[in-house]
């Protein structure tokens, strides 16, 4: 593999050279790519299907995979299945995957890369009752904290320390569930939540004591935006290996990274016909619930200072010093971790065809809630 590494470097000049030579003659392959363009490719997501993937359910419903010459294959994930394993056994040409998700394995051999960091914001909040006086980080103190596990609970971690607090003596921390009963029912006192999944949970169940549903003005929030703890989570990831060593690959990355960030350009100005979509790819979760959650991932993306998926250096950052600190990684990711050429020029590409790939203009809708998400 290195060998072929340093080949393929060591040509690359020679190649250009060769091209620039064929454009200045004029022959009838001058634009024509040295390598056999690649059609068919796989994605794999990360979790089930709904909204916070909208974006390549609505690149390949409206056909943006196809007219970039790709026909998509997206895998849905679950519980078990690990999108960068699945990556770096070559069973999926791209995955969906949290950063840290993506680290770890990439420290542990697999030499998988960040192409594209769609989502510019964590998503994960700490949520109570606002009886509970629980508003603020240091209000944890002394309290039955829930979260996941699995990973997920880091930011929390981090957002406790930098708060004073030791999470093994000043807190009772528990594993919740998925869902948010254990807070419905009084048996923790404050749960992790994803702002687009299980805060709505909350708000789509009925409040005994008023008959109607909970309303954002009954929750608290601790937002590890805010607190500084905040993690980088969806991002496109693809084999580096063969990003250096196969051309037609690389090109095939380009491609799929742009049609994909139209897609989420699509859904950030269509937010139904995006939940219309993803409703066609039968999801669990139902259409109110699927419309807050693409007005909220939305939100995630939007603005995009940057460019549509470009990385933000000083997030990137942020989210290694926690992975450190908490000893999710044993050192910092070397520079191969991320790479923003492909993304870049995929924005190239869409600015060049008028396409606003920063969002500055975009502002949630209003969402009503119905009981159960339905």
């Amino acid at each position: 593999m290195k060998v072929r590494k340093t080949l393929i470097r060591t040509l690359a000049p020679l190649l250009a050279l060769g091209l620039l030579a064929a454009a200045c003659t004029g022959g009838d392959d001058a634009d024509e790519p040295e390598f056999e363009p690649i059609s068919e490719v796989s994605l794999q997501l990360q979790w089930f299907t709904q909204a916070q993937f909208a974006g390549y359910y609505a690149a390949q419903a409206l056909g943006f995979y196809e007219d970039v010459g790709l026909d998509v294959t997206i895998l849905e994930g679950g519980v078990d299945i690990v999108p960068a394993s699945v990556l770096d056994s070559g069973a999926a040409e791209f995955a969906v995957s949290w950063v840290p998700r993506g680290l770890v394995p990439r420290e542990e051999g697999a030499n998988i890369t960040n192409i594209a960091q769609v989502f510019q914001r964590s998503a994960t909040l700490q949520v109570s009752f606002v009886d509970s006086g629980i508003n603020s980080v240091a209000d944890l103190e002394g309290r039955t904290v829930g979260n996941w596990g699995f990973g997920n609970e880091f930011e929390l971690l981090a957002g406790l320390r930098r708060s004073g607090l030791d999470p093994d003596s000043d807190i009772q921390l528990v594993q919740q569930n998925f869902d948010m009963l254990a807070l419905i029912s009084g048996e923790i006192d404050a749960a992790q939540a994803m702002i687009y999944n299980e805060y709505a949970q909350v708000l789509e169940t009925v409040n005994p004591a008023t008959g109607e549903l909970y309303q954002p003005s009954d929750l608290n929030i601790i937002d590890w935006n805010d607190e500084g703890t905040a993690m980088l989570q969806d991002a496109l990831w693809a084999d580096a290996d063969r990003l250096d060593d196969d051309p037609a690959y690389y090109d095939a990355a380009v491609r799929f990274v742009e049609a994909s960030l139209r897609g989420w350009i699509h859904c950030r100005d269509n937010t139904e016909e995006c939940v219309q979509i993803v409703l066609d790819n039968v999801p669990t979760l139902g259409q109110s619930h699927q419309t807050w959650q693409m007005n909220e991932i939305s939100a995630l993306i939007w603005p995009s200072p940057l460019g549509a998926g470009i990385m933000d250096a000083d997030l990137w950052a942020q989210t290694v010093e926690v992975a450190t600190s908490e000893g999710i990684l044993a050192a910092e990711p070397d520079e191969g971790a991320y790479r923003t050429d492909i993304a870049e020029a995929a924005v190239a590409n869409l600015r060049d065809a008028g396409v606003d790939v920063v969002g500055d203009d975009w502002e949630r809708i209003p969402v009503v809630l119905l009981e159960g998400g339905e």
